[in-house]
């Protein structure tokens, strides 16, 4: 969530329910959250279903692959596909002060070979030579401290985002806002990546749609979905069964 294109940066801070942990941008909108007890569970139902796209691939090769996160957040994702699947996590943050409250307050490691934090414009730094055709797993999440709608949510934006996925990677995103559009957000998505190619979900009790987008459509059946939801299930305790039969082409 997790962007601002403000020259100066909003106050970071965070608030606690029991053993929850939010992190806010100067504002009440919750931009991540953690399990105190148990920093790399995925809090809300759509950070988990953030990883829908493992039903898209073998999930047997998931900790062999490469991911990539716009907006830090508060680590969630980053610290999931690093620690908890073993992927080579990449995250992409404007904020300094966002990295830094990530390590204090969300036990997000310093980098290591499998998790590493740009602090750049996303916008900028997907058009690196190092980026193009290497990401498996793109998830974008950008967000400003107003939360209202994505801030960047362009058909050439999408565009870039397709061209840093690897043949059969995909790209997640996080549609939100009282100001966003899911239709708008769609079409520009569908202008980049091809409308056969694009999955989503219905909207969570908190208003997030997760949105999928594959570099190359495929249309698995129900039999496989279903076989490899299992496994993301027994492997990292995921609602993939229900990802299974809630996720439909768009």
């Amino acid at each position: 969530m997790k962007k601002n294109l403000a020259t100066e940066p909003p106050e970071v801070n965070f608030s606690e329910e029991g053993l929850v942990r939010h992190l806010h941008l100067g504002s009440i909108w919750i931009q991540g959250s953690m399990r105190v007890d148990a920093p790399t569970v995925l809090v809300h139902e759509y950070v988990q279903r953030m990883m829908a796209w493992l039903l898209l691939v073998d999930p047997a090769t998931a900790p062999m692959r490469r991911a990539l996160q716009l907006g830090l957040g508060a680590g969630s994702l980053s610290k999931f596909c690093a620690l908890e699947v073993g992927m080579r996590s990449t995250a992409i943050e404007l904020n300094p002060q966002v990295l830094h409250a990530c390590r204090g307050w969300f036990a997000l490691p310093t980098d290591h070979p499998r998790l590493h934090v740009v602090l750049a414009d996303a916008a900028q730094e997907i058009c690196q030579p190092q980026w193009q055709g290497s990401v498996d797993a793109l998830q974008v999440d950008l967000y400003d401290q107003d939360a209202a709608a994505p801030v960047l949510d362009s058909p050439d934006f999408y565009a870039h985002c397709r061209s840093t996925l690897t043949s059969d990677g995909c790209m997640t995103v996080n549609l939100f806002g009282r100001s966003s559009s899911f239709a708008r957000s769609v079409n520009s998505i569908a202008q980049a990546f091809g409308r056969d190619a694009i999955w989503a979900f219905k909207a969570t009790r908190e208003g997030n749609t997760v949105v999928l987008a594959q570099r190359t459509a495929t249309r698995p059946d129900s039999e496989v979905l279903k076989k490899r939801a299992a496994y993301i299930q027994e492997h990292w305790g995921l609602p993939a069964l229900k990802w299974a039969r809630a996720m439909q082409p768009a």
